[in-house]
């Protein structure tokens, strides 16, 4: 077992390559070898969704910062397995800078991100979209526009590519008018079991945004519930396709008082239909294209949380009257190893910029 003090990038190389896997990111990984990062609402059910995709028999903890662990699947007899390297991000959007760490110039090519929302707080779904999104995308532009090896293929294309940017066929109308993300995207709306008990009206708008998210980026969209096993049993198919390549299903089921299941590029704007509803009059929110359109009306029913409505949030870490010297000093400790790590990945990046431009 790797030592406790190891900075987590460490412990989870050794892991890996106790169980015949190359570290994270490693160019001695293997050619099947995959990535997703899991992010999404704070407390929105990750870790469960997670663990029951890889059919562990764990009970969930509180993900604290940024979590490694991986999953292996056999492509048939005596071949080797692959692996699938899983990274998840905590505490919502307050910690979306790290994922700088599993996003890198080695991982990205066989990079996938699964966004998990929690659709019994719609107040909070579209900004914690929107951050996690935005700060995911703006790491893969940033590896991607390193200076790349003469030779080397495009890092969103391995050998030839894992797929077409936009997944919707070249007569499709819509094709013109999605931004697709720049890699495979799984939107994933957790609590269904909460959420069936809304207002149809409430409910209906939440699937059609989520929908016309989906669609604009390109991405599958899944309601899910810890408490039924046949939507988590979806959920599985879509998260192992992902991680491993296996086939996905094909059903759909767009019925807002069902679990939604919507493959990407199985959906279309003329399906989804405006986002109308009552109470909003669309021609006085001056949109600038259609996405902002739907932020608009999103928020217009379901206003977000204002930052002075927010509760502030303490660090009980730091409060004096929980001191505890030993666990004080081991968090000192990992603090130290954690801005250490961060300045080594920063040298790393500059001295790999270098090398390549050279």
């Amino acid at each position: 077992m790797p030592r406790t003090s190891a900075p987590l990038w460490d412990w989870a190389a050794v892991r890996a390559r106790e169980d015949g896997a190359g570290s994270p990111g490693e160019e001695g990984a293997g050619p099947g070898d995959r990535t997703v990062l899991v992010v999404g609402s704070k407390a929105g059910g990750k870790t469960t969704a997670l663990l029951r995709c890889l059919d562990r028999d764990e009970a969930p903890k509180p993900t604290l910062a940024l979590e490694y662990t991986f999953g292996r699947r056999a492509k048939g007899h005596n071949t080797p397995k692959d692996v699938a390297h899983l990274w998840e991000l905590g505490e919502g959007t307050s910690l979306a800078d790290l994922v700088q760490i599993p996003i890198t110039p080695l991982s990205v090519s066989s990079l996938s991100v699964v966004l998990v929302l929690d659709l019994s707080k719609p107040s909070a779904l579209w900004d914690t979209m929107e951050k996690l999104l935005h700060a995911a995308l703006t790491q893969v532009e940033k590896v991607c526009a390193l200076p790349q090896k003469p030779g080397e293929s495009s890092r969103l294309h391995p050998q030839g590519g894992r797929r077409d940017l936009c997944v919707l066929p070249k007569d499709h109308p819509d094709r013109e008018l999605i931004s697709p993300f720049p890699v495979p995207l799984l939107l994933i709306g957790s609590k269904f079991d909460i959420f069936q008990d809304f207002e149809s009206e409430k409910k209906k708008l939440i699937c059609k945004t989520l929908r016309f998210l989906a669609h604009h980026y390109g991405a599958s969209l899944i309601f899910i519930s810890s408490k039924s096993e046949s939507t988590m049993s979806k959920a599985r198919s879509f998260f192992t396709h992902l991680a491993f390549g296996t086939d996905r299903g094909k059903s759909v089921s767009t019925d807002p008082s069902k679990p939604l299941v919507v493959p990407a590029g199985m959906d279309s704007l003329s399906q989804i239909g405006s986002p109308a509803t009552a109470g909003v009059d669309i021609g006085s929110l001056h949109a600038r294209n259609p996405l902002d359109l739907w932020k608009k009306v999103f928020q217009r029913v379901f206003p977000p949380e204002s930052i002075k409505e927010r509760p502030e949030l303490k660090d009980p870490a730091r409060d004096p009257q929980y001191g505890e010297p030993l666990i004080d000093a081991m968090r000192a400790q990992k603090d130290q190893e954690l801005d250490q790590f961060k300045r080594e990945q920063a040298k790393s990046w500059k001295g790999l910029s270098l090398e390549m431009e050279i």
